[in-house]
């Protein structure tokens, strides 16, 4: 069951448009303050930056996305070969099915190919309440030899599945002791539709490394799950959470509020450099990008270093063009925000 799903989701995700249609990421109500006159080389623009204590070219990181079957072994393969040739991060899709099946595991064993890369395992939260505990997070981290350890929060998109698992009770106090008893550093994400201020409140306190908003703004789970129902009772069910979720840029600021001290990624939605650039400079430590990547990746590993470096180009390009020479100096560059009130968040 569990690959025929893996199937299904790679499947509507490559074929289906499932991408919100109304909520916007949020960055276009900002803007950059051009410099005329920036105090730096394009030639020497240093996008490097450090994330769960490995080191990267650029803030950036090709989203959890597949695993489980032998096309989500190939997408693996080539998104490893473009993230190790551009020295990006990389997550690979939930694997709970080779936790179940030990004979998929290699659909998302990586390392071989990316020896280099920041990498991180990947498994659902909610598992936590059905039997999973921290010995099979350390099964997840040592099946692709793994940097860090991503824990997804996926409610809504469990509420939508006919086989879907809804006990969330507790889930924190189990998040807590993965993070005590984890060897790598644990990430915790949504699925799309974004982390709120009093939810990364709660993940600081349980000890995480990192948070990954996934906010809304590009691909909707629930559209997924809409395409994969098996009747019209559950089309429409999940049909009216087509524009749900917190976008993008208010997860980023409200997860900051809520772990201040906490590395935040942002997901969901981005799409461009500029994305990249004013993501950073409002505070996240990294970007996330899954859609584009796997729409790449289901070409050949050249489409996706190809989409790889028009992103970075864009990135090194807007660093430039605001005077910041590197990563921290662009933090120091915020943009300026059209139509906002101070007190909005």
């Amino acid at each position: 069951m569990h690959q025929q799903r893996k199937a299904d989701h790679l499947r509507i995700n490559l074929q289906e448009e499932v991408d919100v249609k109304q909520i916007a990421t949020g960055f276009d109500q900002y803007r950059f303050t051009h410099c005329a006159l920036p105090d730096c080389d394009l030639d020497e623009i240093d996008t490097s930056t450090a994330l769960l204590g490995k080191r990267l070219s650029a803030p950036l990181i090709i989203s959890a996305m597949t695993g489980g079957t032998p096309e989500a072994r190939d997408i693996n393969h080539r998104l490893a070969e473009a993230a190790q040739d551009s020295d990006i991060g990389m997550g690979v899709g939930s694997q709970r099915a080779a936790i179940e099946d030990p004979a998929l595991a290699d659909t998302y064993r990586v390392r071989h190919i990316a020896p280099d890369i920041l990498l991180m395992a990947n498994l659902g939260a909610i598992q936590l309440n059905y039997g999973y505990g921290p010995d099979e997070c350390r099964r997840a981290v040592e099946m692709i030899e793994a940097d860090a350890l991503v824990i997804h929060l996926n409610p809504l998109q469990e509420a939508l599945q006919p086989e879907g698992d809804t006990r969330f009770t507790g889930l924190v106090h189990k998040i807590e002791a993965v993070c005590q008893a984890s060897p790598v550093p644990v990430v915790v994400k949504e699925v799309g539709w974004g982390i709120s201020e009093p939810v990364a409140r709660q993940l600081a306190e349980a000890g995480v490394a990192a948070i990954d908003t996934a906010g809304a703004g590009g691909s909707s789970w629930s559209q997924v799950e809409m395409h994969r129902a098996p009747n019209e009772h559950q089309r429409q069910v999940a049909a009216v959470f087509a524009e749900w979720g917190i976008p993008t840029l208010e997860s980023l600021l409200l997860s900051r509020r809520g772990a201040p001290h906490l590395p935040i990624i942002a997901s969901g939605g981005i799409r461009d450099g500029i994305q990249i650039a004013k993501a950073i400079a409002l505070g996240a430590a990294a970007c996330g990008i899954a859609g584009p990547f796997l729409h790449a990746a289901d070409q050949s590993t050249a489409a996706v270093i190809d989409l790889t470096q028009v992103l970075l180009d864009q990135l090194r390009i807007a660093m430039f063009a605001v005077g910041a020479a590197d990563i921290p100096a662009l933090t120091r560059h915020p943009p300026l925000r059209r139509n906002f009130s101070p007190d909005g968040f």
